[in-house]
Parts: C-alpha cells; structure tokens; sequence
C-alpha cells in the first residue's frame, strides 16, 4: 500500500494539486508527502482539519531530535497544507499562524578550487562508460545544472550547433544554458562513439545517460560514480554532484561575472538565493588577501 492511500483525504487532494497542478519536481511532491504521513502518524485517529496552533507545537516538539533543516522543512510543509485548506474552505483558519519557523544556522555552500575540479574532471578514458562519465561531468561543471536535471537530458534538449541545452528546472519552468567547446566536444563523443554500446537489447530510451543495464542513470547511481572518482583522486571533501554546481557558481562569480546572470544560468527564482555566492566570494578574496600578506611577510623576513 501506497503512503497516499494512508493519507487523510485532504492530505491527498493537496499531493495531487502539488504534482498536477503546481506542477512541481517528483522529489518535491515525495518530500512533502513523507512529511504529511509522519504528521498523520502523529495525529492517530485525530482530523486534521480540527487541528489548533497546540497541535502544532506539540508534533514540532517531537522532531526535537532532528536538524532545524529537517524540522523547518516540516514546518513549511504543515503551513503550506493548512493554506492549501484555507484557500479551499475546508478551514477557517490556518493553525500555523502566528508561529515562527525554526531558525536554520546559516551556513556558506561548499565549493571545489580550480586545481580540485581539474582533478575530478581528468578521470582516466578507457571504457565506453568512461566517455560517458567524462561528459556528465564536463557538462555539470560547464551549466551549473541541478544533477536530476544532467540525468533527465534527452536528445531533444541539445542544440549542438548552438551550444545551448534546454533544462526543465523547479516548478517546471524551462531555461536555457550555454555549454562551452570542452563539454560540446565530449558529449558528442559519447554520443558519437560510445552511447551505442551502453544500448540493450529490447531497451530504447531517450534519456542521454545510460548505466550498465541499459536504462537511465539514477541520483544514486551517479552520487556512487563521483565518490569513486573522488576517492581516486584523493580528495577527501564531502563531495556531491550540487557541490560542482556551487563550484560553477562560485568560480563565475570570482571571475567577474554579473550576479543576475549566474541567477538565470542557475534558475534561481530569487536573487537572494543567489546572492549566497557573493560571501563565498569575500571569504576566497579574504583566503587570496590573507595568504598574500603572509608570503609578503616571509619575503620582509628573507630580506632582513
């Protein structure tokens, strides 16, 4: 049984405008649902729609143990389902009114140096998955892409004439991203070269990245790839596919790249989340400015 089908029926009926009507990503409907069930969970046999502010605080409290991400997630899920009820007359009123959301520390995304990405990007080119892996990270590195939107890529989405790619981001809005000559010329290698032979028999999918079995990448699956890749290379960060997108954004801004471009490369719908690269950009300068003034120093000293 499906966790849908242990939803109160409002429960479902908000899942089904997020997914047909709101449109948004799969992950997202899956998040907000997960966290609807443990909410129901909570309640017991209790209607939801006759919850009060108490009820509230009172299953907020039983996440104590969670991350403040993980607990404002929560929050926003539950306030967003008691709009969603409010809007549609099933309640007169919304139970998380006039609370607060729990504060999320804030915290500066991590990022690769140039002489990082570099090692990643040179993975030894042997095997036809080899070829693939290298314009996956070529092509992540180059756009900024989201991973989910690397792995749902089809043919449809290329333009290698024009070097740009249509990506379906958030909230299916679509946006256009330039790719440089370097991930142009391996993804047409792979697809060239090397693609026909990650095919199965009686499996065609439109999908550009294939695993071994023949069928379409999974989050997972490429998360395993880099790991390895990182292992390999000796690096020892916590490395996930949104950290090279963090290395894109951060490496564009440091060198002079104009803060509403980077929005729109990255699909940002708010510049304000954006605008987080700018302090990752002071703390580089800062890192520069420091590391200057202590080889300046030793040179004084030399010099004495």
């Amino acid at each position: 049984m499906k966790k849908t089908d242990l939803l109160h029926p409002t429960m479902e009926k908000y899942i089904n405008t997020l997914k047909y009507e709101r449109k948004l990503s799969q992950n997202t409907v899956l998040s907000y649902q997960n966290d609807l069930f443990s909410y129901k969970e909570f309640l017991k046999n209790k209607d939801p729609l006759k919850a009060t502010k108490e009820t509230i605080i009172e299953f907020m409290e039983t996440l104590n143990h969670k991350s403040s991400t993980t607990k404002a997630h929560y929050f926003t899920v539950l306030q967003n389902f008691y709009l969603f009820c409010v809007e549609e007359n099933f309640m007169s009123y919304n139970p998380c009114d006039f609370l607060y959301a729990p504060k999320i520390p804030k915290k500066l995304p991590n990022y690769l140096t140039y002489e990082e990405v570099d090692r990643i990007l040179n993975i030894p080119l042997k095997t036809h998955y080899d070829y693939r892996t290298k314009a996956m990270l070529e092509l992540l590195y180059a756009t900024g892409m989201r991973v989910s939107e690397l792995l749902s890529l089809k043919f449809s989405n290329i333009n290698m004439q024009d070097e740009l790619i249509r990506v379906e981001g958030k909230g299916s809005k679509e946006r256009l991203i330039p790719f440089n000559e370097t991930s142009k010329k391996y993804l047409s290698l792979y697809l060239e070269s090397h693609r026909k032979y990650l095919l199965k028999p009686g499996k065609n999918y439109d999908e550009l990245f294939l695993n071994n079995l023949g069928t379409p990448i999974t989050r997972q699956g490429f998360y395993k790839l880099l790991k390895n890749i990182c292992i390999s290379c000796g690096i020892e960060k916590e490395v996930s596919p949104h950290v090279l997108r963090h290395s894109f954004a951060t490496h564009l801004l440091n060198n002079g790249a104009d803060l509403r471009v980077i929005q729109e490369l990255l699909g940002h719908s708010s510049i304000s989340t954006t605008q987080i690269y700018t302090h990752v950009s002071k703390e580089h300068m800062k890192e520069e400015y420091d590391s200057t003034q202590f080889r300046e120093h030793l040179v004084s000293k030399e010099k004495e």
